[in-house]
């Protein structure tokens, strides 16, 4: 395998944060359904090497061992990655220029990967999401991600759930459980501020969302997809509501001030904030730190603001491994694609980057991620896009400025909301 690294600029800490054998035989076999070309003498596509590219430097050592778990049973990846995700973007779309289209790729969900998809230089992938759902390898709710006019396109590349973290001294210091309900939740908070302790972190630049984004996916999930193609306003009285309910949150002093530039998971760690609502990267963060799952720290599922939803909304976040369409090697990079998402390839994956997988067979060795991927992949749960991939981008633009200006001032949400409301206005007038 050659390996070639494109450094980039250093990325800011919360910017890092942000980007962080088949099993069974029912996963379809490497070749098979394809018309032969990119695939070896033998018409084997795992004798094939494919070109690979990424903004994941950084990952290098996981997808080496990729190669080795796929060894004689997929195609094998040629690594190239791209620390600067600005110069990886430009180049990925230059390719599509030239005959040298990338056999298989890293991208964005959203409206990335649609304008990709409308310039038809991805290849198709429902067959291979209908058969790895029909194996519970993956659930219809991700699928979501990855449609587009009623067809998949790509495979996840991974996904993180979003959850809440919490530092277990301090809930055993002040007797703590974890809470099931939004009133469970708001009483530990309330508990932790008349004890002198912040119960939460929140950010005013990068992740100025994340809380308008559990607040109202908490409230009314098809409110929140109804954002996401301009069927609810964000003038509506439920995304008014979910806005003063956060209002009320810092007034009542639930956050600590967005303006401490210490990283969020030393904040957790010296429990200057008991919770931290991120994604299950932020595992890796706690653990560099030295912290231990199940010991230092836990998590738990944000409970549903509105008690009467009959499914806990969680927010997913996923990127996806895509195939170039007419690719020297596109059959194989498909046959790839089937593969990772079986049960082995993702057991691999995990096993390497000690993080979830969105295959819920996969083995996953830390417990506690263990534990929430069963929970949030099983009955009862509901998984959402992410706001910032679900939002239209010049509507996403407005709406982290006028985020970002509402966690540092605290002021009348009204406003806020309806300087997003005007940008979406225009945006889905121009869609015509």
């Amino acid at each position: 395998m050659r390996s070639r690294t494109t450094t980039g600029l250093a990325l800011l800490t919360g910017a890092a944060l942000a980007l962080s054998a088949c099993s069974g035989g029912d996963v379809p076999e490497p070749g098979d359904g394809g018309n032969g070309d990119g695939n070896g003498d033998d018409g084997s596509s795992a004798e094939v090497t494919l070109d690979f590219f990424t903004d994941k430097a950084a990952w290098e050592p996981s997808f080496e061992d990729m190669n080795t778990a796929s060894d004689g049973l997929a195609p094998q990846l040629s690594f190239t990655g791209y620390s600067d995700p600005t110069a990886y973007d430009a180049f990925i779309k230059q390719s599509f220029r030239t005959d040298e289209r990338p056999d298989l790729f890293t991208w964005h969900t959203g409206d990335r990967l649609g304008e990709l998809v409308e310039q038809g230089l991805v290849a198709e992938t429902t067959d291979i999401w209908d058969q790895a759902i029909a194996d519970g390898y993956v659930s219809e709710d991700l699928a979501a991600n990855y449609t587009y006019d009623g067809k998949q396109y790509c495979v996840p590349l991974n996904v993180v759930y979003w959850v809440i973290y919490y530092n277990q001294d301090v809930f055993d210091e002040h007797g703590l459980d974890v809470p099931t309900t939004w009133e469970e939740f708001t009483a530990v908070a309330n508990t932790l501020v008349d004890a002198g302790v912040v119960p939460l972190h929140q950010m005013n630049i990068i992740f100025e969302f994340v809380w308008f984004q559990a607040i109202l996916a908490g409230m009314d999930p098809e409110a929140y997809d109804g954002l996401s193609d301009g069927s609810v306003s964000y003038t509506d009285p439920t995304v008014v509501e979910a806005m003063e309910t956060w209002h009320q949150m810092q007034s009542d002093g639930y956050f600590i001030d967005p303006g401490v530039t210490t990283d969020p998971q030393t904040l957790l760690q010296t429990g200057e904030t008991a919770m931290a609502y991120f994604g299950t990267f932020f595992t890796g963060q706690l653990t560099d730190l030295g912290m231990v799952s199940g010991e230092d720290y836990g998590m738990f599922v944000l409970p549903s603001v509105d008690p009467g939803l009959a499914d806990t909304p969680v927010v997913v976040e996923t990127g996806p491994l895509c195939v170039g369409t007419d690719s020297e090697n596109e059959q194989a990079a498909l046959d790839y694609s089937a593969w990772w998402m079986g049960t082995d390839a993702q057991s691999a994956w995990s096993d390497s980057r000690g993080d979830v997988s969105f295959n819920p067979n996969a083995t996953v060795t830390d417990e506690a991620l263990a534990e929430i991927t069963a929970q949030v992949t099983g009955d009862g749960y509901q998984q959402l896009r992410r706001y910032l991939e679900a939002t239209p981008t010049p509507i996403y633009t407005v709406a982290a400025e006028e985020f970002g200006a509402f966690v540092t001032n605290n002021d009348d949400p009204m406003g806020h909301l309806e300087a997003i409301q005007a940008e979406a206005d225009a945006y889905w007038a121009d869609q015509g």
